[in-house]
C-alpha cells in the first residue's frame, strides 16, 4: 500500500501462532484474530477517508499476501474520493432556567451525532415537531415557531402518510434541511429505531444527499434518552408517539427546557480512501482469465470524540475475516482453483456502496466475471442465510449444493430477493451475484456493543467454511454464470 506502515512485531507473532495446519477447515483462532485486531480502538471504526481507515487497508493488503493473493495488475489500491466527516468531540446539555444546574449528556452512552452533522454551537429554546414532516395537510411546523430554536424530532417517518410524502423525510440531512429552513439553530433527532436497544447509541455515516449542512449540528439521543428529554413536558415520548399514530395529526410542542448543543466536526469533502484488490491466480491456462469475486466491506462508522467508538467487530470485520481466512484456505488446498479468484476490499459501504461502484467501473474485464459473492455480518445470528437474485438461480443452487455436501445443512433461509449492498453495482452490469450473511443477525449493528466478546465463535466457523466450499466450487468452471443467466429454476 502507498501508505507503507507495518504490522506490529505483535500481530505478526499473532498470524504466526494462529497455526496453517488446518488446511482446509476454517480456523476460529485466525478469524478471531483479525476480528479483534480490525475493532480495536487504533483504527477508530475503521471510518473511510481517515488515516485509521488506511491503516485498516494496509493490514489486509498484509494478510491477503501472506496467503499467496498478488496485487491486481500490480496494484493494491484502487484509490478514490470520498465524503468524509471527523466528530472530534460533542457535548448535549440541558436546563429549564439559566441558573438550573445543568442535566449533561454523555457522547457514546446517551447521543451520538449524526454522521454528517455541521460543527457549530447551540444554546436555545426548543420545539418539538414529531417527525420533522411539512408537507401540506400534515406540516408539522404549522403551530409552532422554529425560529432561533433547536427543533427534536422522531428518526424514521409515520407508516400512516404515502411513500410519495415520506421518502422526502427518511435520511437526518432531509429532516435539518426542513428545520433550518424553519430558522432552527440544530436538530435532536432521537433513534426510534426498532432493530436498536433504547439503551445504546447507533451511529450512521450516510446522512442522505448533499448539500453538507457545515454549521448546522446535528445529535441523536438513544430512546431512553428521549425519554427523559421529555420528562416533565406537555406529553412523553410514548404518549406523543402513540397520539401520532392514533390521529394521524402533527402533535407539536414547545418544551420547558433549553438545550446546549457544541460540536467540533471536520468535513472532507473528497478525502482519500481505497478499495484493495488482490488476485489468486487460476491453475487451469485455459480458465485463469476468467474470474470470481469475492468481496467484503471493509469500512464502518468510526469514532466521535474520545468516548464513542464504534468498533465494528460483526459489522463487518466479521466479513473481512471470512474473506480472508477464504484465501488462507485456498492457499494449501489439494484442489487449487481453475478459474482466478479475485478478493476486493471495499471502501464506503456505509456510504451507499460506493466502493463497488468504484470497482465495477474500473474492473476491465467484467464480462469475464462469472460470478460475485458478497460477505457481510457472519459474526453472529439464527442462521445462515444466502440471498440471491432470482434472476441468477443457478448461482443460489451452487450455495445451496455446498451447503449440503461439505457442511451441515446451515443456511436455513434462501431468499428470492433483489441484489442488496455491494451486489447492486454488479447487477448494473448482469454479473450474478450471492450474499453470504446472517439471519437476524443485526443485533449489534452500528453500535458500541459490536466487539470481538460478542461474535458467536461456531456460527463465523460455519459461514466461513460455506464461504470457502461456494467460492472453490464456483472456481472449477462447472458452474457457468453468463451463459446460464437467462436459464429459471426454482429455488429450493
Amino acid at each position: 500500500m502507498k501508505t507503507g506502515r507495518l504490522l506490529t512485531a505483535i500481530t505478526l507473532l499473532a498470524f504466526l501462532s494462529a497455526g496453517e495446519s488446518m488446511a482446509q477447515e476454517a480456523s476460529l483462532d485466525t478469524l478471531l484474530s483479525h476480528i479483534r485486531e480490525l475493532s480495536s480502538s487504533k483504527y477508530e471504526g475503521r471510518l473511510s477517508g481517515t488515516d485509521e481507515y488506511m491503516m485498516a487497508a494496509d493490514y489486509v493488503t498484509e494478510a491477503l499476501e501472506r496467503y499467496g493473493v498478488k496485487p491486481y495488475k500490480g496494484e493494491w489500491a484502487q484509490y478514490f474520493e470520498t465524503e468524509c466527516n471527523k466528530i472530534e468531540n460533542c457535548s448535549f446539555n440541558s436546563y429549564v432556567n439559566a441558573n438550573d444546574t445543568r442535566q449533561v449528556y454523555v457522547l457514546g452512552r446517551d447521543f451520538c451525532c449524526s454522521g454528517m452533522t455541521g460543527r457549530g454551537y447551540a444554546d436555545a429554546p426548543v420545539v418539538f415537531c414529531g417527525y420533522g414532516i411539512d408537507n401540506g395537510a400534515f406540516n408539522e411546523y404549522a403551530n409552532v415557531d422554529a425560529k432561533g430554536k433547536v427543533v427534536m424530532v422522531l428518526s424514521g417517518v409515520p407508516s400512516f402518510l404515502p411513500s410519495a410524502v415520506t421518502d422526502k423525510y427518511v435520511q437526518l440531512r432531509d429532516k435539518a434541511r426542513v428545520a433550518r429552513n424553519h430558522g432552527a439553530c440544530a436538530l435532536v433527532v432521537v433513534n426510534m429505531s426498532p432493530s436498536c436497544s433504547p439503551y445504546e447509541v447507533q451511529g450512521a455515516v450516510y446522512s442522505g444527499a448533499l448539500p453538507h449542512l457545515a454549521t448546522f449540528p446535528m445529535i441523536q439521543p438513544t430512546r431512553d434518552c428521549g425519554d427523559r428529554l421529555l420528562q416533565n413536558e406537555a406529553m412523553t415520548l410514548e404518549e406523543v408517539v402513540r397520539k401520532i399514530d392514533d390521529t394521524h395529526q402533527p402533535q407539536s410542542f414547545h418544551l420547558r427546557k433549553k438545550f446546549e448543543i457544541d460540536v467540533n466536526a471536520k468535513y472532507h469533502p473528497a478525502a482519500l480512501t481505497t478499495n484493495v484488490v488482490g488476485i489468486y491466480p487460476g491453475s487451469d491456462p485455459k480458465m485463469a482469465n476468467e474470474y470470481v469475486v469475492v468481496g467484503a466491506s471493509l469500512d464502518n462508522v468510526g469514532m466521535q470524540g474520545t468516548t464513542c467508538l464504534f468498533p465494528g467487530a460483526d459489522g463487518n470485520a466479521s466479513g473481512v475475516a471470512a474473506l480472508l481466512e477464504t484465501a488462507r484456505m485456498l492457499q494449501y488446498s489439494e484442489d487449487q482453483p481453475s478459474r482466478s479468484i479475485v478478493f476486493v476490499l471495499f471502501a464506503d459501504g456505509e456510504q451507499q456502496h460506493l466502493g463497488s461502484q468504484i470497482f465495477v467501473s474500473n474492473f476491465t474485464p467484467l464480462k469475464r466475471i462469472e460470478a460475485f459473492v458478497d460477505v457481510t455480518t457472519v459474526g453472529c445470528g439464527d442462521s445462515i442465510m444466502v440471498s440471491g437474485n432470482k434472476k441468477y438461480p443457478q448461482l443460489w443452487s451452487v450455495a445451496k449444493r455446498v451447503d449440503t455436501t461439505y457442511c451441515t445443512n446451515d443456511v436455513a433461509v434462501g431468499m428470492k430477493t433483489l441484489p442488496k449492498g455491494n451486489a447492486v453495482a454488479f447487477d448494473h452490469v448482469g454479473i450474478p451475484s450471492i450474499n453470504v450473511t446472517s439471519y437476524k443477525g443485526k443485533r449489534f449493528n452500528h453500535v458500541p456493543s459490536d466487539i470481538v466478546e460478542n461474535i458467536d465463535r461456531r456460527f463465523i466457523v460455519k459461514a466461513t467454511q460455506l464461504l470457502y466450499e461456494t467460492v472453490l466450487d464456483l472456481s472449477f468452471g462447472e458452474y457457468q454464470g453468463r451463459s446460464n443467466a437467462s436459464k429459471r429454476v426454482r429455488f429450493e
